[in-house]
């Protein structure tokens, strides 16, 4: 009972803390609220999380991550794709490396291998949080597409990272070489698993509902639960579960694109969705915020082994590392600048400097992180406590605030005025896609008049609704006051409307479909479109049959 007690507690804080982003004046980014949230309750509350780190992983990030590859723009991050790889993993490779080595510089007292750890950790950016901050920033899509890009894939690198930091420090050990073919091993087996369950399980549940129906509440729960399937099974097989997640993700949008599910069926699956990864980020940022004074306490212990006694000690260490990571980045994202435009022979774009330093500031870290950092062990494999657990929880937590507000204080400045070029592809795309739809639509709604007024005594009636549905409406509004035969006729005009409407619906949706299948419009504007009829498709459908 208390366990569900602290859940729903935890549920109510994230309510509360997306009220005082809405409705205060002072432009900060959810997160924040949350953190301070749970700060709070850390502090006065009586409520203390007990953690195990192995649970807290499998709930919160294969549902966050197959999310995340579910809804990544594909066409755009494949443009844009030697960017995000170079960002994704030679940044994180040389994150891992580069503060690794300067956090246990800076503090001895760290053993190298956690060092190394924490550096994996802070390593991956977070969208959500990025994202967050966007509401407050005019950060460009462009941009956007290639922060996201990168999260998705730095997610995946980061973490199997820190698998093997965490396995240097409970064995002692390391081998470049074997651990370049584990890293082979677990990053292709866990996205071959991915790829495989998820094709398997979408492919037998799209069979059964052609043979017995399909009901918008299993699909749902069978989307929730193929990420948690994905995770598990590359963990059984100990390759990468969260590799295996992002791609499930992936391959999740590559198979909706066959438009199988109803529309009632997307709508409510999507919101479901929306539901999960606006409570699981909410949560894991509160967690942090409770956290923190109980860790605090605790670093502060690890830092006195070092030689300090000041608390403020953390404080130093947490900017010194944000600014590490904040000069890597600044160097990594101007030498990837220098070798796309030589790659491309284009001239370099002005104010360079104001977008490369807005790249930078803009790897916020976030839940990821977090998440990340709270699955180190808590021992040895001989029993005794895992160095420094505590203080590099702390860091990674401090890390994330002081990036989100560096972010939110700086962002908006740098980002005035600035524009990236824009590819005009994909509102082409969208503009064919709309116009192709309409002369779809337009010639089954001509066949199906055809075919339902074919033997009707009131064949005329099916032409007039078919060529003009808005003289329908006037004709409908002038004919509601009117009674007996004329009422009868109002219900009769609205049967055969609706099922010319929803006629012309699913034939625009199998054109866009049909589009994405081609590779003739982007996933991300397919979603729209598919989004608005399957809104116009479901309050159509619930209406009343004539």
């Amino acid at each position: 009972m208390e366990t569900i007690t602290v859940v729903l507690f935890l549920l109510f804080c994230v309510v509360v803390s997306d009220l005082l982003a809405r409705t205060l004046p002072i432009p900060v980014p959810r997160p924040l609220y949350q953190i301070a949230l749970g700060g709070v309750i850390g502090l006065f509350a009586d409520l203390r999380v007990v953690l195990e780190p192995d649970i807290f992983f499998l709930l919160f990030l294969p549902p966050l991550l197959f999310l995340d590859g579910w809804h990544i723009a594909r066409e755009e991050v494949f443009k844009d794709r030697f960017v995000i790889l170079e960002l994704a993993f030679g940044l994180v490779f040389l994150t891992v490396l580069g503060a690794g080595l300067f956090i246990h510089w800076m503090i001895p007292a760290m053993p190298l291998a956690v060092a190394f750890a924490l550096a994996a950790v802070v390593s991956p950016t977070d969208p959500i949080a990025v994202s967050a901050i966007a509401k407050h920033a005019p950060i460009p899509k462009r941009m956007m597409n290639i922060l996201e890009g990168e999260s998705l894939l730095n997610d995946a690198s980061g973490l199997v990272c820190l698998r093997f930091a965490v396995a240097a420090a409970l064995t002692g050990g390391f081998s470049l070489t074997d651990a370049a073919l584990e890293f082979l091993w677990v990053a292709l087996a866990g996205i071959a698993v991915g790829i495989s369950l998820t094709w398997a399980v979408t492919r037998s549940k799209n069979m059964l509902a052609r043979r017995i129906g399909e009901s918008s509440a299993t699909q749902t729960l069978i989307s929730l639960l193929i990420p948690f399937g994905s995770y598990l099974v590359a963990e059984h097989l100990d390759c990468s579960g969260i590799l295996a997640a992002v791609a499930a993700g992936v391959t999740m949008s590559i198979e909706e694109s066959s438009g199988q599910a109803q529309a009632a069926t997307r709508i409510r699956r999507n919101t479901v969705w929306d539901t999960i990864q606006f409570a699981a980020n909410g949560v894991i940022f509160v967690i942090l915020g409770e956290q923190l004074p109980a860790i605090l306490e605790s670093a502060a212990e690890t830092v006195r082994v070092t030689g300090h006694h000041e608390p403020w000690w953390l404080g130093i260490y947490v900017v010194a590392i944000c600014l590490g990571l904040a000069a890597l980045r600044f160097l990594w994202v101007w030498a990837s600048l220098q070798v796309s435009l030589l790659r491309t022979g284009q001239k370099r774009p002005p104010r360079h400097w104001r977008l490369i330093t807005a790249m930078s500031l803009s790897g916020v870290r976030g839940a990821i992180t977090l998440a990340g950092v709270l699955t180190l062990p808590l021992t040895m494999t001989d029993g005794t406590a895992f160095p420094a657990r505590d203080l590099a929880i702390f860091l990674a937590m401090g890390v994330i605030i002081v990036t989100m507000v560096v972010a939110t204080v700086f962002l908006p400045l740098l980002l005035n005025g600035l524009e990236m070029s824009q590819d005009s592809t994909a509102d082409d795309q969208e503009a064919a896609a709309r116009i192709a739809a309409a002369e779809v639509a337009i010639a089954e709604i001509e066949r199906v008049q055809h075919s339902m007024a074919e033997g009707a005594k009131d064949a005329d009636l099916f032409v007039t609704v078919g060529a003009s549905l808005m003289d329908v409406y006037r004709e409908r509004v002038r004919s509601r006051s009117q009674e007996g035969e004329a009422a009868v006729l109002v219900r009769r005009v609205d049967w055969i409307e609706r099922e010319m409407r929803l006629a012309a619906l699913r034939a625009e949706r199998s054109e866009i479909f049909r589009r994405v299948r081609k590779y003739q419009l982007g996933s991300e504007r397919a979603r729209k479109l598919i989004r608005e009829l399957d809104l116009l498709e479901t309050r159509y459908s619930a209406e009343p049959k004539g």
